[in-house]
């Protein structure tokens, strides 16, 4: 007999609930409540054109010299992505073999640990290094970061200032883009910087049990590795020129040397890695107009020029800091960036 009884009760409540609320003022009230919540955590969250997603990317690197793309492509790169894809977790692998050279993406899983890809895809290529052909390299490997890509780029350029002076214009105002929140990093570049000064730490490399070798080793292939094998056996610090592998000191200093108790250890945690020569070599040249002028300063005449990089952190606005950077470089017109110095936005 309890059971409808029990039942009757039940759905008693359940209208008394329900009355509550359709005669209520109170139930306009939580559904008000309820879009509000809705509106204000989608407006609170930090809007970027690519949210942030960790999609692990490494890029790898051998050289192999005197070989035709043709070559490379099929003993280096063929045999080199095989292995690579036996990695667990590998979504995608794309290589370009050029003349003497391959350049290799391996790109992870959404939300797979970076560091952990790292250290696979060394392992993989290092435990068997028989895919190696005679005369090839050893690979390079570096973690390729999404977020590295600048969000403003300006060319300073024109006016009567040679490239030294452009440099420290250029270093200033990179000085006040730098404090705005939000921004990753500022470089300053001339082109590009032809040379990046390694200085090994023996006490570092002793502590990692690594010696010069290894650390020639794994940058060597940047240059003609002899001189740097020299250099580093005498320890003292090693010009290494900076190709398309790797564009600025930071990355240089983000190549993986060893691992060391499953842990990657980077160029960066065995050797001081600083900013090379300023060599004249080392320019941009930016052309503003077309048609010859023969007298003065010829519109069509190519300037010397710097260009000042402005990258973002992740999760960060990429449309406000440009707008920011560029704010900022404007409030320096006249006093730090004089008037008639050329400031173009190359890439926004």
């Amino acid at each position: 007999m309890t059971g409808p009884g029990h039942h009757g009760h039940h759905s008693d409540w359940l209208t008394r609930i329900t009355a509550l609320f359709v005669d209520s003022k109170l139930a306009p009230l939580l559904i008000l409540a309820a879009v509000l919540t809705g509106v204000l955590s989608v407006w609170a969250t930090p809007s970027e054109e690519e949210p942030q997603i960790i999609v692990p990317m490494i890029d790898v690197h051998v050289t192999m010299p005197g070989a035709t793309p043709k070559e490379v492509e099929n003993r280096v790169v063929t045999p080199m992505e095989r292995i690579l894809w036996e990695i667990p977790g590998v979504e995608y692998v794309y290589s370009t073999a050029g003349a003497g050279q391959a350049m290799t993406m391996v790109r992870f899983k959404v939300g797979s640990d970076t560091e952990k890809c790292l250290i696979a895809a060394y392992a993989k290529l290092y435990q068997h290094l028989d895919w190696i052909p005679p005369g090839c390299s050893r690979p390079i490997l570096k973690p390729h970061s999404i977020d590295d890509v600048p969000v403003l780029a300006v060319a300073l350029w024109g006016g009567p200032y040679d490239a030294r002076q452009l440099r420290v214009m250029a270093n200033a105002a990179a000085e006040e883009v730098r404090r705005i929140p939000g921004v990753a990093e500022v470089t300053v570049t001339g082109g590009r910087k032809r040379t990046v000064m390694v200085e090994p730490d023996p006490d570092r490399l002793r502590a990692q049990g690594l010696d010069m070798v290894d650390v020639v080793d794994a940058i060597g292939v940047q240059n003609q590795g002899q001189t740097v094998g020299d250099a580093f056996q005498s320890g003292k610090a090693v010009s290494v020129r900076l190709d398309n592998f790797f564009r600025t000191e930071k990355d240089l200093a983000r190549a993986v040397v060893a691992v060391r108790d499953g842990r990657p250890v980077y160029l960066g945690d065995v050797a001081a890695v600083t900013d090379g020569f300023d060599e004249p070599g080392d320019y941009v040249f930016f052309l503003p107009g077309h048609g010859l002028v023969p007298q003065g300063e010829a519109p069509g005449a190519a300037h010397t020029a710097v260009t000042i990089a402005v990258a973002k952190r992740a999760g960060e606005n990429a449309t406000r800091i440009a707008d920011e950077a560029l704010a900022r470089l404007n409030g320096l017109r006249g006093y730090v960036l004089p008037a008639d110095l050329g400031v173009t936005v190359i890439r926004d």
